[in-house]
């Protein structure tokens, strides 16, 4: 039977466990209880000391009953629980007093002082929440209301296209407004003038109507008027989407008539639709995680004093467990009557009426993970280590180790071969930072906002990696026994680029097939990577981007490849087209640049978004890598003195840079003042030493660039492509060992701010009520 502390600590919301009652602290309390008592009978040590004597259990009967008795006279006299307002009114304290048996003992004066401590503690959090929660559902309902009546003047307009034209303008201007009640209890608008009334009512409510220069007429002769609706873009991809599609509208659609464009357009309300469902469907989330708090909470009360009972051989829990349920966490019903308003509502507007198609929505049921992906894992693993030791053998006896082995394996299948390999070793370390983060209770789909029925999990990551290695080395089987059976080089070396086609189709497959959640995600996530300065940067845009920096070998491999591939060179062998000439070296500029050009453009946006400093500071240490990997990269091609002293100076202060950024900023760790070593106060893993290790692990990698400048090389030239592809293995590895760490210090912000409910942005602006 599992401890109720193990299954309160698999079952409290991470981010709010420092608000849970702290059930372990308690439990140390009572057993220092245990220690502190007297035996309460001392004549039956006595009897103890010549044998057990055979009036025992007549005795503990007699205890028994007597307990009884003495207990159901003066039970609500053993603690008497009060509680007063403070000063503001607003916050009700508890505080036990002790009466009679229990007025002496230290130990049991401490336990009610803490248990005291706990039960507001939890109050005051609920509270905090709820009335949190309370407002974010009444702003939903003000932008429910205001949807509803865009949408029926939208329906009435079309009904009458005559009557008037309305359009939005996209304006950045932040506005406050209260909103009534009066518009959602508008009927069925059926006359110009009730359209009117509401768009009346809608300015009066926020929404800013701007009335056009000019106006245009109908056939009849009768003036219209043209406003504009303010409905801003506030997602990542709303600004651009909204301002190409009103160009588009305005010029192509309606070149000819007079106030083109001015018109709501209804893709446009369906993405305010879709903004307000998806808010609606975070505050149930939130609505249900409070819910959870309180009744663990209660658990928890209830279990702590049922020990104390034990314990003290007292029955003082039943007192206390009262006054818990009168308490406010417990009592409080506006929680349960919001989630069944959230349903009402959600079911009504977003899901047609249909209760289980609302609760789709609302309640997501998580996959059932299937021993079937273990079993494929395992499968794939045991093919991949066979297939690799016959390619070992096979690639031995074809001598293409020898120095004198043909360029083309090395030109050709070498880049492709090696980019599925860094890419699969980083599915991996990935597979291992999902297992970590799961064990450590790090809530990753949260930070990096994925929804939980599709989020990729370890199992997975790790299917996803050993499927591509076993179909990666049994093309380079296949490769090397065509090779060997006489087949044409120029057609047994165009092998490495089906292969390479394959999986681009399977990347972007429409059906779904193939985790197709997980591409589409990763598609769009290096589409708002590559465009950094025109999308709003979110956490896992970022974390995106700090990979690309970690394989920069892999793009330079990418660009090879594609380069024989489209030259035509796999067929001539003719390499120094690719690999040499003023066009080679550009190239490797622009690759070796890109990821920290991208990197440090999120930055500059999110300065630009968020006018902090340190966004600026931080796309310095990009900007320092990017002369650092220039002046190697000209290094490479001009060895001399200068150069060699520009390579050293821009390196190291690149690299320090760097590990300040790791270890401060990212990790949070070397904190002078924290109560744990140079670490940090709050630490994930119990074992201080695996940080410290962590510290050192990662300054010997972010160094491995001192072999670019010491030059290591051998004659041939399979072992110096070996060596490469070890130090950018170092690199992926280093990225991967970094993610944890990263992603550590994000949960225990979010848990610092009791974050565990996503802020979802709303299309509507609030206005002052006062303007």
């Amino acid at each position: 039977m599992v401890k109720f502390s193990k299954e309160l600590e698999a079952q409290l919301i991470p981010e709010w466990k420092d608000a849970f009652v702290n059930y372990w602290q308690l439990k140390k309390q009572i057993k220092k209880i245990k220690l502190s008592q007297k035996p309460a009978h001392p004549h039956r040590v006595l009897d103890h000391e010549y044998g057990l004597s055979i009036f025992d259990p007549i005795r503990s009967l007699a205890n028994n009953i007597s307990s009884k008795l003495f207990h159901s006279d003066t039970m609500t006299e053993i603690i008497q629980v009060r509680s007063k307002s403070m000063e503001d009114g607003d916050e009700e304290v508890y505080q036990t007093e002790l009466v009679q048996l229990f007025s002496e003992e230290d130990e049991v004066r401490v336990f009610f002082e803490g248990l005291d401590e706990e039960l507001n503690k939890v109050n005051q959090f609920y509270k905090t929440k709820e009335s949190e929660f309370l407002e974010r559902g009444e702003i939903l309902n003000k932008q429910l209301e205001i949807l509803l009546d865009l949408k029926r003047i939208l329906n009435e307009r079309r009904r009458k296209p005559n009557a008037g034209v309305l359009s939005r303008s996209w304006s950045s201007s932040p506005r406050n407004s209260d909103f009534s009640e009066s518009a959602s209890e508008s009927n069925e608008i059926s006359t110009d003038s009730q359209t009117d009334e509401i768009i009346a009512a809608l300015e009066k409510n926020g929404i800013n109507f701007i009335n056009s220069a000019t106006r245009t007429k109908t056939k009849k002769g009768k003036p219209k008027m043209a406003m504009r609706i303010d409905i801003p873009a506030t997602t990542p991809t709303r600004t651009i989407t909204a301002v190409t599609s009103m160009l588009w509208e305005d010029l192509v659609n309606n070149p000819k008539k007079e106030g083109a464009g001015d018109f709501i357009n209804r893709k446009k309300i369906q993405c305010a639709e879709k903004m307000i469902r998806g808010a609606f469907v975070e505050l149930y989330r939130g609505l249900g995680l409070l819910k959870t708090y309180s009744s663990l909470n209660m658990v928890a009360f209830t279990k702590i004093l049922k020990k104390f009972d034990k314990v003290s051989n007292q029955q003082a829990s039943a007192s206390y467990l009262k006054v818990v349920k009168r308490s406010h966490f417990i009592s409080s019903d506006k929680i349960v009557r919001l989630m069944d308003d959230v349903e009402s509502i959600f079911t009504k507007h977003f899901a047609n009426n249909d209760r289980k198609k609302a609760m789709k929505f609302l309640r997501p049921q998580r996959q059932r993970e299937s021993h079937m992906v273990t079993f494929f894992v395992g499968l794939f693993t045991g093919c991949f280590v066979s297939l690799f030791s016959v390619y070992a053998i096979l690639a031995h006896l074809s001598g293409i180790f020898r120095p004198n082995s043909e360029r083309s394996y090395v030109e050709t299948v070498y880049p492709v071969f090696s980019v599925f390999a860094l890419l699969s070793l980083h599915l991996f370390m990935y597979g291992c930072n999902l297992l970590m983060w799961k064990g450590t209770r790090i809530n990753y789909n949260f930070i990096f906002e994925f929804q939980p029925s599709t989020a990729l999990k370890y199992r997975d990551a790790f299917l996803i990696c050993t499927t591509f290695m076993t179909s990666v080395v049994a093309a380079m089987v296949i490769h090397l026994l065509l090779r060997a059976s006489g087949f044409s080089p120029n057609h047994v070396d165009a092998i490495p680029g089906i292969l390479l086609l394959i999986f681009v189709f399977v990347l972007i497959c429409p059906f779904d097939i193939f985790y197709r959640p997980t591409r589409y995600c990763f598609v769009r996530i290096i589409r708002n990577t590559i465009c950094s300065p025109f999308y709003k940067v979110l956490m896992v845009d970022f974390f995106m981007a700090d990979q690309l920096t970690s394989q920069i070998p892999l793009m330079r491999h990418m660009e090879s490849t594609a380069c024989y591939f489209l030259a035509g060179s796999f067929k001539t062998h003719r390499y120094e087209t690719c690999n040499s000439g003023r066009l080679y070296r550009e190239l490797a500029y622009v690759i070796s640049f890109l990821p920290y050009y991208w990197r440090a453009m999120q930055c500059a946006r999110r300065w630009f978004d968020e006018s902090d400093l340190n966004h600026l500071a931080n796309m310095g240490k990009y900007v320092s890598a990017m002369v650092a990997a220039g002046a190697r990269i000209t290094y490479a091609t001009q060895k001399n003195h200068l150069w060699l002293g520009i390579v050293l100076v821009t390196s190291v202060f690149a690299t320090l840079y760097q590990l300040y950024w790791d270890f401060v900023k990212d990790w949070g760790l070397l904190n002078s003042k924290s109560k744990n070593l140079w670490l940090r106060d709050d630490l994930i893993l119990k074992n201080k030493s695996v940080y410290y290790m962590s510290i050192a692990l990662n300054i010997v990698l972010r160094v491995v660039w001192v072999e670019t400048v010491m030059g290591f090389r051998f004659n041939n030239e399979v072992e110096t492509r070996m060596l490469d592809f070890f130090l950018a293995s170092l690199e992926v590895i280093r990225r991967g060992h970094w993610n944890f760490y990263r992603l550590e210090n994000e949960h225990l912000n979010n848990v610092g701010k009791f974050r565990a409910v996503k802020a979802v942005p709303l299309p509507f602006r609030e206005t002052d009520s006062d303007g």
